[in-house]
């Protein structure tokens, strides 16, 4: 190889490797809420075998036209990339079956109440699920499921988050078991901006704090609001017994550095991570979850362990554009 062809080698892998980096682990110089990267990061799965797709046309056009000094560095930053990302989805896990627990917590984003009432009440029937967040549940669908699942002998509450004066009406509602005493949204709590989220309180002081939270996603023009709602959740989660849950618009990778100490978010955990479920994707249904982007959390506080987390993928045909999450939690 000449000189020429060498310094052009490693100059491409030099560079090479430092977007390789870049599109494995943003979090390590902080790039991972930055425009461009924040929308394509979700789909690991997607950029793993398409770094592998281009790994192998690099490999074989420096084989077939001797373009070492390029094509070959090129080959090779490609496939690290594609392996760094398939490392990432393994080491976060693609889950494991469901076991018991002393609460169940679900959340659907039912698409603007495209899931109808009945399969809302379906999730609900085969979960078990005490605690249900709905993003994008208007009141007249959380009543309609209150009152399906009343004639089946499962008692729940409702309640529903509206937009604020201004913001996108998209309201949030939450179904809480009567088991577990009323609960009152807490004004003072504020919400995420643009959308409806809610932070709801035992009248009584016993249980735990329920969030209810949708913050936007990370479209060009709103990248700010997106990320002070993802301040918010944070804020939000402080205290052993709070669970939050809901269509985060955020992935581990968005949510990195807003944990306190060892805990995902605040001083939450995330329970797809705690479970080895992280890598399964919840958003768009049309995609398989390994492809798909794991945007659906729920985040439980120090009082909770995570027994288990699964991605429903039995109600894909249910209209919404997300699968629902289900977590058991065990009380410490």
């Amino acid at each position: 190889m000449s000189t020429a062809r060498r310094t052009a080698f490693l100059a491409t892998l030099v560079i090479g490797a430092a977007v390789a980096v870049l599109a494995v682990w943003p979090q390590l110089i902080g790039a991972q809420r930055m425009l461009g990267i924040a929308q394509l990061i979700p789909f690991r799965g997607l950029l793993a075998l398409a770094f592998a797709v281009l790994a192998v046309a690099a490999g074989i056009f420096a084989v077939l036209r001797r373009r070492w000094s390029v094509a070959a560095a090129l080959a090779i930053v490609l496939a690290a990339a594609s392996l760094g990302n398939g490392a990432v989805l393994l080491s976060r896990g693609f889950g494991a079956s469901a076991t018991e627990g002393d609460l169940v917590v679900a959340s659907w984003n039912t698409y603007g109440g495209a899931a109808s009432p009945q399969s809302i009440a379906r999730l609900v029937r085969v979960t078990g699920a005490e605690v249900v967040v709905l993003p994008e549940t208007n009141e007249v669908a959380a009543a309609s499921v209150v009152s399906l699942l009343a004639g089946d002998g499962i008692g729940m509450t409702a309640a529903t988050r509206q937009a604020d004066p201004g913001d996108d009406p998209v309201p949030t509602s939450l179904l809480i078991a009567e088991s577990m005493g009323p609960y009152a949204l807490d004004e003072t709590a504020g919400s995420t901006p643009g959308v409806p989220s809610g932070v709801y309180r035992p009248v009584n002081g016993d249980g735990p704090t329920i969030v209810a939270a949708h913050p936007l996603p990370p479209l060009p023009l709103i990248m700010r609001d997106w990320t002070d709602g993802m301040d918010w959740v944070a804020m939000r989660c402080s205290g052993a017994q709070v669970i939050l849950a809901g269509d985060l618009n955020s992935t581990l990778d968005h949510l990195a550095g807003l944990g306190d100490g060892e805990a995902t978010v605040g001083g939450c955990r995330d329970a797809a991570a705690e479970a080895g479920a992280a890598a399964l994707g919840t958003w768009p249904v049309r995609l398989p979850t390994g492809f798909a982007a794991p945007i659906d959390h729920v985040l439980v506080g120090s009082a909770w362990d995570v027994r288990s987390f699964e991605v429903r993928t039995d109600f894909d045909d249910a209209g919404s554009d997300h699968r629902p999450i289900v977590a058991t939690l065990s009380h410490r």
